[in-house]
């Protein structure tokens, strides 16, 4: 993996800048056409949840992670909640790729890395109802990324200030971590007591294409989804190579 290359400054892109709206036409219309690529599987997977009268069912991220894997790839997905871990368990019953553990996400995360496999992908993506959870995150990835140093870790997070996402931040550009991505999406502006307009993914030891695959795909998501000139988006490494 060659080491990596900021694609984005990490200030916050807005409006008309956002999409990287320099340029030819034909160049803006390529990057849009690469952008429709990029989230096709993703629509495609979302599509296959819902019959052929629309859209009314959104998938969860159990469902979406078992939409891409492979017959030799193994799911485990983990909700403490009694009747979430229920219906969870429920939904994926039958396959014999997925497994449903009632347990606690973060105890899960010590609890099954490392798994047998040398490479995989780890979610967490917490409710954040609990204070703690920003400050659990970095301490609980760096735990994690020590054991099983060749997996990638995901991890989402909401953002309805700035104070909590760039305390994780800076507790993850000081956690000795490598390849440490960060990306960000916002589509209104964010208001703590109301309805989420923002939101991150810290990506640990990514893929790497998905930086510049990012840099497409996000600044033509805050386009369409903000609906107005809120829509912004940042890609940056918090940490690069060792």
């Amino acid at each position: 993996m060659p080491a990596p290359a900021a694609t984005t400054s990490p200030e916050r892109r807005r409006g008309a800048a956002a999409n990287g709206a320099r340029g030819s036409t034909g160049s803006c219309a390529r990057r849009s056409q690469r952008a429709r690529a990029l989230i096709a599987p993703y629509l495609d997977a979302v599509a296959a949840c819902n019959g052929a009268g629309g859209l009314t069912v959104y998938p969860g991220s159990p469902t979406l992670a078992r939409a891409f894997l492979r017959a030799q790839d193994r799911l485990i997905a983990c909700e403490l909640e009694p009747n979430a871990a229920a219906a969870l368990a429920r939904h994926l019953a039958g396959d014999r790729r997925s497994k449903a553990v009632a347990i606690d996400g973060w105890t899960a995360l010590n609890a099954y890395v490392p798994p047998k496999e040398r490479r995989g992908l780890v979610l967490v993506d917490p409710a954040f109802e609990d204070a703690g959870d920003f400050a659990r995150l970095a301490p609980a990835l760096a735990a994690a990324q020590r054991k099983w140093a060749s997996g990638t870790y995901l991890a989402w997070y909401p953002i309805k200030e700035r104070a909590a996402p760039d305390a994780l931040a800076r507790r993850l550009r000081q956690s000795g971590v490598p390849k440490i991505l960060r990306a960000e999406l916002t589509v209104a502006a964010p208001r703590a007591a109301t309805r989420l307009g923002a939101c991150g993914l810290i990506v640990i030891n990514p893929p790497w294409t998905l930086a510049g695959e990012l840099a497409i795909l996000l600044p033509e998501l805050a386009v369409a989804l903000s609906g107005a000139s809120e829509g912004a988006y940042c890609v940056d490494w918090l940490t690069g190579e060792k």
